[in-house]
């Protein structure tokens, strides 16, 4: 199984396959974020031919995140953001992937605990009902908005007898936290399955070239082999040029092996 993954241009596939061969990659797919997508199911099939059509290592989709809210107070959001995420399960299997990513869209600002327990209580209920349901893929929940990883731990301390459920840490998303990386990866180790990586100036989510912002990356390396060394990890920058970029800098810092 390929370790690092990128996101496949569809409009310049040639050369994300020559990356693919170049480095040992695999695909995530980043066709189905939008909801709009997502209502197109002949947008949704033409997307999910081209996929189909390559002789390409696709391993991972990114779901729907836009107001996906399961744990919602209002039943109807509830509802329709629960089939937004098979929605989402439904075109990745289509297309080839086997793993879908979503976000835990929790607000930060609210920490009462009423809020936490219903966002664990909820999502444990929604996604434990999604994995039984879709037994051959794994979903992967992202920090998103979230300052610190103590909600996902439990959540995923509570799902551990749910195999193909775990944590995707987003090293970027964290970075732009008042909680250090290292409180991040200790307290997640036992659950991530993947990892995303970009980089940023500390301040915005840039998802700019790795080694073109302030991300430390030998830490980010020595954290990689002591707490993840198992995960997959997507290079998670869109452009051709940017991906080209960190897969250099990688290769220089020792990233493959």
């Amino acid at each position: 199984m390929s370790k690092y993954l990128i996101i496949p241009n569809r409009d310049a596939i040639e050369e994300s396959l020559a990356l693919c061969v170049e480095y040992g990659l695999g695909f995530e797919l980043n066709d189905y974020i939008h909801p709009n997508t997502l209502d197109d199911k002949e947008k949704c099939d033409q997307i999910a031919q081209f996929y189909n059509s390559l002789n390409a290592p696709i391993m991972n989709s990114h779901g729907d995140f836009f107001d996906v809210l399961v744990f919602s107070e209002d039943k109807r959001i509830a509802a329709i953001s629960e089939e937004r995420i098979i929605q989402s399960m439904e075109v990745a299997k289509a297309s080839g992937a086997t793993s879908v990513i979503f976000h835990s869209n929790m607000e930060p600002f609210l920490t009462a605990d009423a809020y936490r327990n219903n966002w664990l209580d909820k999502n444990e209920v929604v996604f434990r009902r999604i994995c039984e349901k879709y037994p051959s893929m794994n979903v992967y929940l992202e920090n998103m908005f979230d300052t610190e990883p103590d909600e996902m731990a439990n959540l995923a301390e509570r799902m551990q007898d749910v195999a193909n459920f775990g944590i995707c840490f987003d090293y970027a998303h964290a970075y732009l936290t008042p909680t250090p990386l290292l409180v991040w990866a200790e307290m997640l180790s036992p659950y991530i399955k993947h990892v995303h990586i970009n980089d940023n100036d500390g301040r915005n989510d840039l998802h700019l070239a790795l080694g073109d912002g302030t991300i430390d990356w030998n830490k980010f390396l020595k954290m990689r082999d002591m707490y993840f060394p198992d995960a997959t990890i997507l290079v998670e920058t869109t452009p051709i040029e940017n991906q080209k970029k960190s897969l250099k800098f990688m290769k220089k810092m020792g990233f493959f092996k």
